[in-house]
C-alpha cells in the first residue's frame, strides 16, 4: 500500500501513456500502468476525480451524488479500495441482512429480512426465504426453483443477451408478486432496470456471482466517508505516490497518431505526445475522441442506451431510522440510507432515499418530489411523523449508468481499438458486469493488461489479486 512518501511500483521508463478520464476506469488504469513501471498522465475534465461517485458541499453537509454500494463479491472494487488505503472506510457487512418493509402489511409486521447463514449455496438463504413474509409459500417454493435454474444458465452463451429477465422468470413461474418482492428488490438496485428491461445475460451474472457463488459474494458494503474522500482525495494521494502525472479541469479535444505509431494528445495550452492513450470516458465521448478506423462500427458506441438514477436527500431534526438502510415494497421508496455521520451532520438525521431505474421521475421538479416522497417516509418510519424537515433536495444523474436493455452486449466494445497503442475503459466495455463500481474497475485493469501487453512490460502480479479471490 502507498505511504504517500514513495512511489507504489517500479521507477518510470521512458514509455508514456495517457489516460483520459479520471472516474474509477481511469484511476484504476494509471494506477496499474504506473505500478508496472509506465510513465502515465491522468487528464480529467472536471475539477475532481471519481467520475459519477463523487461528492459535494451543500452548506455544512458533504453530499454525495448517490448512494453507491458494492458487495463480497466486487474483487476489483476491493482491490482498489485496498489499493488506494482505503478499505476501512468503506467496510463490508459481516454477514447479508436487508431489512425490507412492505407498507401493505399493518404496522408491526412489515418487517421482513433478506439474510443468509453460514452454511454452502443454496442453502445459506434457505432459511431467510423459508421465513420471508413478502412472499407466498408457494411464491418462496417457486423462488428456489427459479434459483436453481438461474444457476445452470451458461453465461458464455450470447442467446441470453437477447432474451429479457422478466419473460425468463415468467417462465419460470415467478409471480409478479415474487418479482416485486424479491427479483426487482435486488435487480433494480444492481442493473439499474426493471426485470422486463434487462439483459437476461446481465441478469444471471448478477444473480448468480452476487446470491449463488459463494455464501458471503452479497454481503453488502458501502462508504461511512463521503465518495470524495475515497475516490478524489485518496485516490489521487495515490496516484502521486505513484509517480502520476494528474490534470483536473483539462479537457481533451483530440487523439490522433503520427505515421511512427506515436500518439497525440490535445488539450488546451499542450500537446501531449504517447505511446499509448487509453479512453476511459464514457461512450458517447470516447466515440467522438475515436480517431477513423479505430473501431469497425463506432456507430455501436451510441446504441448503448443510459439509464437515470434520483437520489432524494431529506434533512430530519431528529433521529428518525435506527438501522443502517433498508429497503420497501408497496411504496415508490426503494432504498433509504442513514448518511448522517458521513455528512457530517451533526444534530438531526441525515436519509438518502436511492430511486434506480428513475425514468419516470428524473425531470420531475423538487415540490412534486417533497410532495411524493415526504409522506411515503413518514409512512414506513413512524417516528418521522413528529419530525421536522430540515432540508429537502434532489440530485439527479440522467446518464447514471448504460442502460442494460436486451442485445447491449453485442454494442460493448473490449479494451482494445484496431488502433495499435488506443484502448477503451469504462463500465459500459464488455466487462461482463452491469455498470458498476466493480465493472470500471475491472475495465481499467483490462486496459492496463492490453497497454501492457503492448508495451512488453510485465503486468504487475499485486494487480491481477483480485481474480484468484474472485
Amino acid at each position: 500500500m502507498t505511504d504517500g512518501t514513495r512511489s507504489h511500483g517500479p521507477v518510470a521508463d521512458g514509455r508514456h501513456a495517457v489516460v483520459v478520464g479520471g472516474g474509477l476506469a481511469g484511476v484504476t488504469t494509471a494506477l496499474a500502468l504506473a505500478d508496472a513501471g509506465v510513465r502515465v498522465t491522468l487528464l480529467e475534465g472536471r475539477p475532481r476525480l471519481g467520475g459519477l461517485a463523487f461528492s459535494f458541499q451543500r452548506g455544512d453537509l458533504t453530499v454525495d451524488n448517490g448512494q453507491h454500494v458494492y458487495l463480497r463479491c466486487c474483487t476489483a472494487y476491493r482491490w482498489f479500495l485496498d489499493r488506494i488505503d482505503g478499505a476501512a472506510l468503506a467496510p463490508l457487512q459481516d454477514r447479508l441482512d436487508v431489512p425490507v418493509l412492505d407498507l401493505a402489511r399493518p404496522e408491526g409486521r412489515r418487517l421482513g429480512r433478506l439474510r443468509r447463514d453460514a452454511l454452502p449455496v443454496p442453502l445459506h438463504l434457505g432459511r431467510s426465504l423459508a421465513a420471508y413474509p413478502h412472499l407466498s409459500l408457494a411464491d418462496r417454493a417457486g423462488v428456489g426453483r427459479a434459483a436453481l435454474a438461474l444457476r445452470k444458465l451458461d453465461l458464455a452463451d450470447p442467446a441470453l443477451d437477447r432474451q429479457d429477465f422478466g419473460s425468463w422468470l415468467a417462465a419460470h413461474g415467478q409471480s409478479a408478486r415474487a418479482v416485486e418482492a424479491l427479483w426487482d428488490l435486488v435487480g433494480v438496485a444492481t442493473l439499474n432496470a426493471v426485470a422486463g428491461d434487462a439483459s437476461l445475460a446481465l441478469a444471471a451474472m448478477v444473480f448468480k456471482t452476487g446470491l449463488l457463488s459463494d455464501p458471503g459474494a452479497a454481503d453488502i458494503g458501502w462508504a461511512r466517508v463521503p465518495l470524495g474522500e475515497l475516490h478524489d482525495r485518496l485516490a489521487r494521494k495515490a496516484l502521486d505516490s505513484a509517480g502520476v502525472r494528474t490534470e483536473v479541469r483539462t479537457r481533451v479535444t483530440s487523439v490522433s497518431q503520427d505515421g511512427n505509431g506515436q500518439w497525440t494528445v490535445e488539450v488546451p495550452g499542450e500537446t501531449l505526445r504517447a505511446d499509448a492513450v487509453v479512453l476511459a470516458v464514457p461512450q458517447r465521448e470516447a466515440h467522438d475522441l475515436l480517431p477513423a478506423g479505430a473501431l469497425d462500427a463506432p456507430e455501436r458506441l451510441l446504441e448503448i442506451g443510459t439509464a437515470p438514477i434520483l437520489n432524494v436527500h431529506v434533512v430530519y431534526d431528529r433521529k428518525v431510522l435506527g438501522r443502517p438502510f433498508f429497503t420497501a415494497l408497496g411504496s415508490p421508496v426503494q432504498w433509504v440510507f442513514d448518511r448522517t455521520d458521513a455528512s457530517g451532520l451533526r444534530q438531526g438525521q441525515y436519509l438518502a432515499v436511492s430511486q434506480s431505474a428513475a425514468q419516470d421521475e428524473i425531470d420531475t421538479p423538487v415540490a412534486v418530489l417533497r410532495e411524493r416522497y415526504l409522506p411515503e417516509l413518514e409512512r414506513l418510519l413512524p417516528p418521522a411523523r413528529a419530525a421536522a424537515v430540515r432540508d429537502f433536495f434532489v440530485t439527479r444523474e440522467r446518464t447514471a449508468t448504460f442502460a442494460p436493455a436486451p442485445g447491449v452486449g453485442r454494442l460493448r466494445p473490449g479494451a482494445r481499438t484496431k488502433a495499435s497503442g488506443l484502448y477503451l475503459a469504462g463500465a459500459w466495455t464488455a466487462t461482463g458486469w452491469p455498470a458498476t463500481m466493480e465493472s470500471a474497475v475491472r475495465s481499467g485493469v483490462s486496459a492496463a493488461d492490453a497497454v501492457l501487453g503492448a508495451l512488453g512490460r510485465p503486468r504487475p502480479q499485486a494487480l491481477f489479486e483480485f481474480e484468484e479471490a474472485a
